[in-house]
């Protein structure tokens, strides 16, 4: 199955689907290794899409082969490739890759980074390491951009998805298995609020 039929699909399979490709943007390519599935309305409650179409999320609903850029804790862009029907929201996130190509950009965007694996492990730091910002938002990415795997990607694992309130145990983060370029998991933990002052 090719890619662009893959991410036209189910968004588990489309997520599947992405590891080991390579996106290539702003001189650099990195190697995906680690992606979160996202589905849609009513059906997710850690989607973007989950409450309906906002201008924010409206990529989210198709079709499939865009990227959702958003940005996170007033600091940090994050990316999805959008999946799915036309209609219909989905999204994978990126979540980490392997420099392949661009090292020393990815390194010069990158220059706190203590290891080349830590160039672009977790989402913010790999759209940091390619230079992806709010104006990618929309973007097709199947014309180039992100291309199928060079090579079978190995062994795949899956597991809980990482800092999400919501539907935190479904099993929707994949990654190749053992790649040093996976971020570490962490569970969200919700912090109690405060009350107000006596």
């Amino acid at each position: 199955m090719s890619l662009v039929e893959a991410l036209a699909g189910p968004v588990g399979k489309a997520a599947v689907a992405l590891l080991g490709s390579r996106l290539t943007v702003g001189g650099v390519t990195v190697r995906l290794t680690e992606v979160e599935a996202y589905s849609g309305t009513g059906e997710d409650p850690a989607s973007h899409a989950h409450r309906g179409r906002t201008p924010r999320n409206a990529i989210m609903f198709g079709p499939a082969g865009y990227a959702y850029v958003y940005f996170t804790y007033g600091m940090h862009y994050c990316m999805n490739v959008v999946t799915g029907t036309e209609g219909t929201a989905s999204a994978v996130l990126l979540r980490a890759g392997e420099v392949v190509d661009g090292l020393e950009t990815a390194r010069a965007r990158r220059p706190a980074a203590r290891s080349d694996a830590e160039l672009a492990r977790g989402p913010a730091r790999l759209c940091s390491a390619l230079g992806i910002e709010r104006d990618f938002y929309g973007t097709y990415l199947l014309d180039g951009l992100l291309t199928e795997p060079t090579t079978p990607p190995g062994d795949i694992s899956a597991g809980p998805r990482v800092g999400v309130t919501g539907a935190h145990d479904i099993p929707w983060r994949f990654w190749l298995t053992g790649d040093p370029t996976v971020s570490d998991y962490r569970r969200h933990v919700s912090r109690p609020r405060k009350g107000p002052a006596a």
